[in-house]
C-alpha cells in the first residue's frame, strides 16, 4: 500500500473500511477527531498523544458550535 493513497495507520480497521471513507462526511474539527480516534497507536507510538488531539479537535468543534450558538 502507498504512504500517500493508502497510509498503513489508516487501513487498520477489520472492516477494511478506511478512515478517510468517513472522516469526508463530516466538519473538518470532527473529522479530525475521528481520524486521531482512529490511529491512535497506530501511526505514533504515543496512542495518549493522538487520543489528546482528538479530544482537542472535539473541544474546538464545542467551541465553535457554541459560538454560533450565541450569535
Amino acid at each position: 500500500m502507498s504512504n500517500v493513497d493508502h497510509p498503513t495507520h489508516y487501513n487498520v480497521h477489520p472492516t477494511g473500511i478506511e478512515c478517510i471513507e468517513i472522516i469526508e462526511h463530516y466538519t473538518f474539527n470532527i473529522g479530525n477527531a475521528i481520524k486521531y480516534l482512529w490511529r491512535a497507536g497506530f501511526k505514533s507510538t504515543d496512542p495518549v498523544e493522538d487520543l489528546e488531539k482528538a479530544i482537542w479537535y472535539t473541544q474546538r468543534e464545542i467551541d465553535k458550535l457554541k459560538t454560533e450558538q450565541e450569535a
